[in-house]
């Protein structure tokens, strides 16, 4: 994907709050804190930094998200990404150094609640905790 084929492209050096909705695809590079939601796909490039939460159908991690996330399609955490809170979603595509530490729900009810405006998880019960030491053995 070409830097063209985003919908906004919101570059390092610059710091948002507050509240971001769009369609098509939004590439992130820069300190957000806030609530971004869509029915699209939000990558988080290396220099981001995001606070908050996130309700999008695709979320592709390259950066630093710290809050609630909820995709309803899938989730891509690439080497270098850093996710820390809660990561609902029904499919999670995983590269060996990345790092998620909180809790990851992968349970098809909490994805689709996004299409009916669900922004929170439903089913505590479905939670995996992840733990920070866990694989270290």
């Amino acid at each position: 994907m070409v830097k063209d084929d985003f919908t906004a492209f919101l570059g390092s050096g610059t710091e948002y709050q507050g509240r971001l909705t769009f369609k098509g695809t939004v590439r992130v590079d820069c300190r957000f804190i806030g609530d971004i939601s869509s029915d699209g796909k939000l990558i988080l490039g290396k220099e981001a930094r995001l606070e908050g939460t996130v309700a999008v159908m695709e979320l592709v991690v390259h950066g630093m998200l710290t809050g609630e996330a909820v995709v309803s399609r899938r989730t891509i955490l690439h080497q270098e990404a850093r996710v820390t809170g809660t990561l609902t979603t029904p499919a999670l595509i995983m590269e060996e150094g990345a790092v998620l530490q909180g809790e990851l729900c992968m349970c098809k009810e909490s994805a689709d609640g996004l299409h009916e405006g669900a922004g929170r998880l439903s089913r505590a019960e479905q939670r995996i905790p992840i733990l920070e030491e866990a694989v270290k053995q």
